[in-house]
């Protein structure tokens, strides 16, 4: 990255503000899940963490997010001591949700550092301006990415932390530093069992590292291109799974975006179509604005500064693909102001979610495919196209 890094903290500090504006926005049943947790781990003996059934949303996460939601109640508790307590069900004070809402933003420091490292991985030009810069481009695809806002800041989880502990176990493995990469992952999978998708992944990237050395392709200075068949790899093991798989998508394939055209390609696609599949997870009124402007926010960028790094090659997305893309706004308009006003909403009340759901399905589909032929088709060399 260059010398000059206060463009990286201003987009920090921006996205934090911006978060701390959804403080008082919808929530969803995970708000109380996460409120449970901190009142057991706080009130109970360990030994009663996991049997504990007063709620419906018992403790299903490894013992390290356990342990992490005892390290939050003991703040916790200068806020509102009644949100501790495990008799008080679908508890919400302001205390309680100012503190939960602060809790996901502070965290979200891990992921921060994160991203800052997986940019230093990048290779750059150094006389290209801030907005033609692979690690500009990357850090805003990360740290101001839709879906991470909805699900963690409005729909409420942990999600900017986890994946904090994700990109920077993959920076480790692009940093040459495989034993602390490989540390993190498995701190990772305490924290959440779901990640179990990727272990795969890693466990023949490491047999290429330390049993196959010599196609070991990583180096200090390697970019995340170099190390692909880990990455595709990981992408494919999340490709077909609920929202966390998508924010998983899109986080792995924002750092291929930035180093290849055709994953660029794959990466609009993918992120504009998966982004729009988690409108449904949003739906009172008040947030519909909301969902609506960051999501053409984050497109327009997206589609703006790739089509930039890759001038020369001409439109990264070839007139069908743009018309598939162009058929989600009549859609959620169909969907979102058509639809409530018709006959069929009351005897079919599911028919907008079920349209949303098989039009996106054919965009992550495709997306599937495409990969698939890159990986089988393509060269190293290939792969390995830069920014000119």
């Amino acid at each position: 990255m260059t010398h000059d890094q206060s463009w990286f903290f201003a987009l920090a500090l921006g996205v934090s503000f911006l978060k701390c504006l959804l403080i008082n926005a919808y929530h969803s049943t995970d708000f109380e899940v996460h409120r449970n947790w901190l009142a057991l781990t706080h009130s109970l003996p360990v030994s009663q963490w996991y049997y504990e059934a007063t709620s419906e949303w018992t403790l299903d996460y490894p013992p390290l997010f356990a342990w992490f939601e005892y390290g939050l109640s003991q703040i916790a508790w200068f806020f509102d001591k009644e949100m501790l307590v495990v008799q008080n069900l679908n508890y919400a004070s302001p205390a309680t949700v100012l503190f939960q809402r602060l809790s996901v933003i502070v965290t979200d420091v891990v992921f921060f550092y994160a991203v800052k490292e997986c940019c230093k991985c990048l290779r750059e030009d150094k006389g290209k301006d801030l907005l033609g810069k692979p690690s500009f481009i990357l850090t805003v695809l990360l740290l101001w990415n839709f879906g991470l806002l909805i699900i963690d800041h409005i729909h409420f989880q942990y999600n900017g932390f986890l994946f904090g502990v994700l990109l920077l176990s993959i920076a480790r493995h692009f940093q040459n530093r495989h034993f602390e990469g490989a540390l993190l992952f498995s701190l990772l999978l305490n924290l959440k069992h779901i990640y179990l998708y990727i272990a795969p992944a890693y466990g023949i990237y490491l047999l290429r590292c330390f049993c196959f050395t010599q196609s070991n392709a990583g180096s200090a200075s390697a970019s995340p291109v170099t190390t692909l068949p880990f990455q595709a790899w990981s992408v494919s093991c999340i490709l077909g799974t609920k929202h966390l798989g998508t924010l998983q998508c899109f986080l792995f394939f924002s750092l291929l975006a930035v180093e290849s055209r055709e994953d660029a390609r794959i990466f609009l696609i993918l992120s504009i179509t998966g982004h729009y599949s988690l409108f449904p997870l949003l739906f009172t009124t008040q947030e519909l604005p909301i969902k609506i402007f960051l999501m053409l926010l984050f497109t327009i960028f997206s589609l703006t500064s790739l089509k930039t790094l890759f001038r020369k090659g001409g439109a990264l997305l070839n007139p069908l693909e743009a018309t598939y893309l162009l058929g989600l706004i009549p859609l959620e308009l169909i969907c979102e102001f058509v639809y409530p006003l018709t006959v069929w909403q009351k005897t079919f009340p599911f028919l907008p979610l079920m349209l949303t759901s098989v039009y996106c399905a054919l965009g992550v589909t495709y997306s599937f495919i495409r990969l698939y032929i890159s990986l089988l088709t393509c060269s190293d060399i290939t792969k390995k196209t830069k920014t000119q």
